[in-house]
């Protein structure tokens, strides 16, 4: 679209106002040529020397071309009403989420609502109630409440999380090694006032009094959830991985596997039964066993340890160390067979971990001295002994625990000739991927605390939160940054539907190159596993 005038039979443009790819489009333009034409300054052009014109008219199309349906002149015709704003919506972000979950595989649910209901936990956790919303910002029309209760019933009815625990297994099987797996437990606090046969008040670290479930999640290495599990708020936190490691090898049909969990997981009946069914374990220590299984390196070095020194030595099953004698300077190799009362106990001493354990016991010394020269704190500190004399320093304690500062230790039922110290210890460190999850789950994915009351909502809002971690941790895979860096990135990226001229088109955001650089990492990752 240009203005031009006329002068002595020649046509000379005045000015280029834009190009047109649709009739909203040209109808704009032919508004803003309106405008410059109505303008002052058309009366004072100068071109070229020559005498002003006192106005410049639109050209006719050529003969046999119709520009608008209407014969009227084109000063006649009604100015075209301003564009519009209809609605904006983040579809851009609901379509990359939901791609994501195809690709998972969970598009074999065939539940929208249920697809839904996990976007939205992703992109911003909310009430059943408040889905509405989020899902209204993503552009996608939810359904309704009596709906989304439906998706819930048809969540537990049709075993979605038995279906999703299966393609979560074919995903990390396929990216990854699942000789491997890591375990570990939280409790979710919820909103009851009273207790009932499922929410229950047990152990909680903050001390907390809120009924609460245990909830036990299995991943593998890179911190993928594999498996999920619902337990009673009382239950033991060692009394669920034997559960959840036979439900898990069942599923799958696996016995081959190495179970990776903290010091919360040891003790002899859970090792025993895992050792039992075949299965092959890597445990934190209590360091209340430091000085029994080191009791031959005390007596013979001490507590010197030197910077990165390992100690791969024996920890009874139960009881004293009867298969390690102090008397001899060598640590013996531990067999199933040769030390059938024993587990093979790997101990490792870091100078780092050396000065981070010091700085924290002097935390807590000097609480606890305050504690005895009479400040009255929320709770007993560590280091403290009641009596009916009162609280009294527990000097004995804190020269043990400054005795073994700097030391971790791992319990296995894997040989050297197997596992060789150093890897034992690696796969350990693995450990904090689960720790992470959740984490996330907890604050990314606001599954804590739960309004639910009961059990079969409980475990639907699990089953949720665990497709919805799955997909997550999909995206931070692909992209390299966190699922919150994510969200935060591409939530603005809004869409516009707009109407002018009579026409209604939707107007794409304009991306930022970062913007477009998370984009393309998932699309194109997506693209390959297809």
């Amino acid at each position: 679209m240009q203005v031009v005038e006329s002068v002595g039979g020649r046509r000379r443009i005045v000015t280029h106002v834009g190009t047109a790819h649709d009739e909203a489009g040209l109808g704009l333009l032919v508004e803003r040529a309106r405008q410059i034409m109505a303008g002052e300054s058309q009366d004072e052009l100068d071109l070229a020397g020559r005498s002003p014109v006192t106005r410049a008219g639109l050209l006719a199309p050529a003969p046999g071309r119709v520009l608008f349906p209407e014969s009227a002149p084109v000063r006649r015709r009604e100015l075209v009403a301003a564009p519009q704003v209809l609605s904006t919506c983040s579809d851009l972000l609901f379509r990359l989420v939901a791609g994501v979950y195809d690709d998972l595989g969970f598009v074999g649910l065939g539940d929208g609502v249920f697809r839904d209901l996990v976007v939205a936990r992703v992109v911003e956790p909310a009430s059943l109630l408040d889905v509405d919303r989020v899902l209204g910002e993503l552009g996608q029309p939810g359904a309704s409440l009596s709906g989304r209760k439906r998706a819930l019933k048809r969540c537990l009815a049709g075993d979605y999380r038995g279906q999703l625990a299966g393609w979560c297994f074919a995903h990390a099987g396929s990216a990854g090694d699942l000789s491997l797996v890591l375990y570990d437990v939280t409790t979710l606090r919820t909103q009851a006032a009273k207790e009932d046969e499922f929410r229950k008040v047990g152990y909680s670290k903050d001390r907390s009094v809120d009924p609460q479930v245990v909830v036990g999640l299995l991943v593998d290495r890179g911190g993928f959830p594999l498996e999920v599990a619902c337990f009673d708020g009382k239950q033991a936190e060692t009394d669920t991985i034997v559960p959840m490691i036979e439900q898990f090898t069942k599923r799958h049909g696996i016995t081959d596997v190495v179970i990776v969990a903290d010091a919360g997981m040891l003790s002899k009946k859970n090792l025993t039964a895992l050792d039992e069914a075949g299965y092959r374990f890597i445990v934190g220590s209590r360091m209340v066993k430091a000085p029994i299984d080191l009791a031959s390196h005390f007596r013979w070095h001490g507590d010197a340890f030197s910077d990165g020194q390992i100690i791969d030595t024996l920890t009874p099953k139960r009881g004293r160390n009867r298969d390690n004698n102090p008397a001899l300077k060598a640590e013996p190799v531990w067999g199933p067979k040769t030390h059938p009362g024993s587990w093979r106990a790997v101990w490792e001493y870091s100078q780092k971990r050396y000065a981070h354990d010091i700085v924290t016991l002097t935390a807590q010394e000097n609480r606890a001295r305050a504690a005895v020269d009479g400040d009255k704190p929320a709770r007993r500190p560590r280091f403290v002994k009641a009596s009916d004399i009162g609280y009294t320093l527990d000097e004995a304690s804190i020269a043990r625990a400054r005795k073994l500062a700097g030391l971790k230790g791992y319990v296995t039922n894997m040989p050297a000739s197997l596992v060789p110290a150093l890897e034992l210890i690696g796969r350990y460190h693995d450990l904090w991927h689960v720790e992470q999850s959740f984490r996330m789950s907890k604050s990314d994915l606001g599954a804590r605390p739960l309004f639910a009351r009961r059990r079969d909502a409980i475990e639907a809002h699990l089953t949720i939160t665990f497709a919805a971690l799955a997909v997550a941790r999909t995206i931070q895979h692909r992209t390299g940054r966190s699922i919150r860096y994510v969200i935060r990135a591409l939530r603005p990226l809004r869409s516009a539907v707009i109407t002018s001229n009579g026409v209604t088109q939707t107007i794409p955001p304009a991306i930022s190159p970062d913007q477009q650089a998370i984009i393309d990492a998932v699309k194109t990752r997506q693209a390959k596993r297809h």
